[in-house]
């Protein structure tokens, strides 16, 4: 393995660039810090930028920056189309528009079309104008139940825990899918989709390579809002699967009309605009349906971030992605981390956010493989920040810095996502890590521990066998090696707890699940590696690429 490997430039092919890309999620907030508030912020994201690059992705997707009372850290959004202070300005985001794109880096945005905050000028306009007006009839507001209105219109439950519904000042309840200060937009009213045709068509106009949805699976509810028979009004939190709050058939329509939109401007300007949808529904069939020719053009596939450490699992997950969402005509976008879940260190390792660390060798060498796997499957990849760097979850941070609304609308019995959103560690010598700029005086708004200098940028850069470099070499890999590209894949036998598969004419990835050595499968030429001593045998819980056909004009590494 070669320790610095030479990215060529991307492609420049405008059609179909999402199917096999790899995509960089920017949580902003914890990205990097411009301007010494301890924020991270746009400007921050663009001095990043040739990092980015240096790393090999195709692009990268901004968590919201939209101005907010930040009660969800940019979920609840008051503004759709402008940036929130501690983050720039529009004019700080066309920038790093420009200077993405001058490095052939996409750039997609989030967009939150469930929901709102309690100060966009809607609500405000709603609360004010009373019950029964026309500027209630773009949300949910309803009268509550029992003799004074007193109980809640029905017995939905909060994701983020307690009654989906918030009584105002007169009486009524609003719903709320999340915290109560996020209400349900009302997709019934034609207000609602209008307003947001506008908003998709606004960041277009701005430059945008695509739209992130998220909840991309709620927006309508069932007609009548219905009990659901099966929340028990002891939940802690409410079922992800609500037959009556998600996957109305209705919603498919709104894909429809948004996908017919980016169509519209990718027939203008050349260049293919993208939605990828957040769907969290537990069947991959209804998964697939998002993804329909004329609907989304993705959605993750988060049935592979939920799996088990487990040659069986794996196959078996990765089979059913192939059979049903790459079957609908779309590729399979695969996660291993985001903003919302432990990261994969700690959840391999067996820790948990305010349990503990686990056994982190051991996470660590499994997070090592499992990239080489999900970077080796046909289909695109969605990396979180960090992920590249080897960071476990900080599991042990104090409640009183706990920001993550999910952990005080449950009484603190779920820790929540504060522990995967730390900022991140640029440089192991500075204050916070390289977040902020050196002399400032502000700390980062999450505190990051002392450990983290061991996961800095600038250290892993120095070893040749870090995270960080295995990270930049299979990207590397994928951009010089075409049969990485074919759409095919072919399980090999194997002995049990390992799986091997190939791809097109010469490529295989072979991954041990076992906690034994294991004779390698596949006669080839290693590629990388994630445990350096890779060959005839496989170390425990490790991964590696071989190319099996060195003839010229075989399908094998182009040259350099």
């Amino acid at each position: 393995m070669s320790a610095e490997p030479t990215c060529p430039p991307l492609s420049g092919s405008t059609h179909d660039w999402w199917r096999n890309a790899v995509i960089y999620q920017v949580y902003l907030r914890s990205f990097a810090d411009s301007d010494g508030d301890g924020i991270g912020d746009l400007d921050g994201v663009r001095a990043r930028l040739p990092y980015l690059r240096s790393l090999g992705v195709d692009g990268l997707w901004l968590n919201p920056f939209y101005p907010s009372p930040q009660h969800d850290h940019g979920y609840d959004i008051s503004d759709y189309r402008g940036v929130h202070p501690e983050y720039g300005t529009l004019e700080s985001f066309d920038r790093l528009i420009r200077d993405a794109h001058r490095l052939d880096l996409k750039v997609i945005v989030d967009v939150v079309p469930n929901h709102c905050s309690v100060e966009h000028p809607w609500f405000t306009g709603a609360l004010a104008a009373g019950p029964g007006s026309p500027e209630r009839a773009r949300f949910h507001f309803a009268d509550g139940q029992g003799e004074d209105g007193e109980l809640p219109p029905n017995n939905w439950r909060s994701i983020f825990g307690g009654p989906a519904w918030q009584r105002v000042a007169d009486g009524q309840w609003y719903l709320h899918t999340f915290a109560a200060e996020q209400p349900d937009f009302n997709w019934r009213h034609p207000d609602v989709s209008s307003y947001f045709e506008e908003v998709v068509r606004f960041w277009l106009d701005r430059g945008v390579d695509g739209l992130r949805i998220d909840v991309a699976h709620g927006l309508h509810k069932a007609e009548g809002l219905p009990d659901h028979e099966h929340a028990g009004l002891d939940e802690l939190t409410g079922d992800p699967v609500n037959p009556h709050a998600w996957n109305q058939p209705e919603v498919h329509d709104v894909w429809r009309s948004w996908r017919a939109i980016a169509q519209e401007y990718t027939r203008r300007t050349g260049r293919e605009r993208v939605l990828v949808g957040e769907v969290g529904l537990l069947d991959t069939e209804q998964v697939a349906q998002y993804q329909r020719p004329d609907e989304l053009h993705q959605t993750f596939f988060f049935e592979f971030l939920r799996t088990e450490w487990d040659d069986k699992a794996l196959c078996d997950v990765i089979d059913r992605g192939l059979a049903t969402i790459a079957g609908s005509g779309s590729s399979v976008a695969w996660v291993l981390n985001n903003h919302d879940m432990p990261r994969s260190v700690t959840r391999y390792a067996g820790g948990a956010p305010g349990v503990g660390p686990g056994d982190l060798d051991l996470g660590l060498a499994r997070a090592r493989a499992a990239a080489l796997l999900m970077l080796a499957l046909p289909g695109s990849s969605y990396l979180y920040q960090g992920e590249e760097l080897g960071l476990p979850e900080v599991t042990d941070l104090p409640e009183h810095v706990l920001t993550d609304p999910m952990f005080h609308r449950s009484g603190g019995v779920r820790r929540g996502r504060d522990g995967c959103r730390v900022p991140l560690p640029w440089t192991a010598a500075h204050k916070s890590f390289g977040f902020s700029p050196d002399g400032t005086p502000e700390t980062a708004w999450l505190p990051q521990p002392d450990w983290f200098a061991d996961h800095a940028a600038d250290l892993l850069l120095g070893s040749g066998d870090s995270m960080l470099h295995l990270y930049r070499e299979a990207l590397a890999l994928r951009h010089r090696i075409p049969v990485i590209g074919s759409d095919d894949l072919r399980w090999l036998p194997t002995e049990p707890g390992v799986l091997a598969f190939t791809r097109g004419d010469g490529f295989a990835c072979v991954v041990n699940c076992s906690s034994q050595p294991v004779c390698n499968p596949v006669d080839g030429a290693l590629l990388i590696a994630s445990d350096p001593e890779a060959g005839e045998k496989l170390a425990p819980n490790s991964a590696a690429w071989f190319l099996l056909d060195l003839e010229p004009g075989r399908g094998g590494a182009a040259d350099g």
